[in-house]
């Protein structure tokens, strides 16, 4: 039940506009994962022209003068493999620092104003990258710092919202259905971004992406309301329906957060560790795949972006899927809350299958049908904890499952994971100039023959 025939809006509309909105803002997140193929030296195609700094019609000109450009006449950068590694994590040290801060304020503001407006800051950074990327890489990470700090308002504030508007037999399905678009937003953002890159430069995969967050915003300000009580069009049955649901719950936490409580308390910490090992897994990918397509699989940028792209579409159909089995488990009274939550819990990530997936993908440098495969069932194994840890603190403490300890405790993973990246793969190369190496490349067309 998601509204009654009086009112067939008040909670669809809000799940579709936070679906779209996650769909942003992890655009926004991973269009940088996807145009650093192009960007960086040695990773992007090049068009190897050499064009002086004075503009494009100079011409060819001593190197001590000219910069780098790909083959649609975006510059290209000389980052080196740790530079890009603290390029992509920039924006996680941003949203560690705000996701407490900024569910704190969304109990005190309301979820839709510090949502909205973290959604908007977002978009504008995003039409500026290109612009600190010629400033140089120091002005990039400032900006995905910014960046970073802008997003980590918008899921604390979502579930401050949710608080007041998803009933407990219908919030499964309702939060894994506006998280889902995550997984869309990746999928579309690779599928879309590799073409954008190849066909009219990486700088306008920001200006498109940036875009549609303004619009995104026009419509969140426009359509969202805090609460049941300030909506104008819901009916007074679904209106009591929802707040009746609702009052075990409490009102929201005002000016007083139980600090001592919260880090004494052992169920919050073990959601915390699940949500830091199920971010770990998702951040790797994020930031990691588009560069594994080009390096090991040796893509281009318009093949590796689709091939990235899809195991986050099967993550998205999984995640909305999720929501409702879970709610309908719940409804048939076929099991408790608590065993749900510790069942998909378990399914999701404490077997460990899904890591399991990505170390195998390691051995499969020539073989990209099984990589991706592995891939897929990875992050479709992994939605499943969608309906377990990633919910379960709006079930022990719904007052303040703004307050995000948990996802804070995840982001330390994305600060961790693309540095390290970085560094081991410089390690890699290191180690490579002194042996053999073989050809993926040539491998894969020799047993396409």
């Amino acid at each position: 039940r998601i509204g009654t025939p009086r009112t067939p809006f008040p909670l669809l509309p809000l799940a579709l506009l936070m679906h779209f909105s996650n769909f942003v803002a992890f655009s926004h997140r991973v269009t940088l994962s996807i145009a650093i193929v192009a960007m960086a030296n040695g990773t992007g195609q090049w068009g190897l022209n050499n064009i002086s700094s004075e503009g494009p019609s100079a011409g060819p000109v001593h190197p001590n003068g000219s910069f780098l450009q790909d083959a649609t006449g975006a510059r290209v950068y000389d980052w080196s493999s740790e530079t890009q590694g603290v390029i992509l994590s920039a924006i996680f040290y941003g949203y560690l620092l705000t996701q407490i801060p900024g569910g704190y304020l969304a109990g005190l503001l309301g979820g839709k104003l510090v949502a909205g407006a973290g959604l908007l800051v977002s978009s504008a950074l995003t039409l500026l990258t290109p612009l600190a990327s010629d400033l140089g890489a120091a002005y990039l990470v400032g900006l995905r710092v910014a960046q970073g700090m802008a997003q980590g308002v918008i899921i604390p504030a979502q579930f401050t919202l949710w608080a007041k508007w998803a009933p407990p037999l219908e919030r499964s399905r309702l939060v894994n259905f506006s998280s889902a678009g995550i997984s869309f937003g990746i999928f579309l953002t690779l599928i879309v971004g590799g073409v954008i890159s190849h066909s009219l430069g990486w700088p306008s995969i920001f200006y498109i992406f940036g875009g549609v967050g303004c619009v995104c915003c026009l419509l969140w300000f426009s359509l969202v309301y805090k609460d049941p009580q300030s909506h104008p069009f819901i009916g007074a049955s679904e209106k009591e329906f929802i707040t009746s649901s609702l009052t075990q719950q409490g009102s929201s936490h005002g000016r007083t957060v139980p600090i001592s409580a919260m880090l004494t308390s052992l169920p919050l910490w073990a959601i915390s560790v699940a949500f830091f090992s199920n971010y770990w897994l998702y951040i790797t990918l994020l930031t990691s795949l588009p560069m594994y397509m080009k390096t090991v699989l040796h893509f281009n940028i318009r093949e590796g972006g689709f091939l990235s792209s899809l195991p986050y579409i099967a993550s998205w159909f999984s995640g909305s899927l999720v929501g409702l089995l879970a709610d309908l488990l719940l409804s048939k009274n076929i099991c408790s809350l608590i065993t749900l939550r510790k069942l998909f819990s378990a399914l999701g990530k404490t077997m460990l299958i899904p890591s399991a997936f990505l170390v195998a993908v390691s051995y499969m440098d020539s073989n990209y049908i099984t990589a991706v495969v592995l891939l897929t069932l990875s992050l479709v194994i992994r939605s499943l904890s969608g309906a377990g840890c990633l919910i379960n603190h709006m079930d022990i403490a719904p007052r303040y499952a703004a307050q995000s300890l948990p996802s804070t405790f995840g982001t330390i993973s994305g600060v961790i994971t693309p540095s390290a990246v970085g560094f081991f793969t410089s390690q890699v190369f290191i180690v490579e100039e002194g042996l053999p190496k073989r050809d993926p490349l040539a491998e894969r067309n020799s047993r396409a023959r």
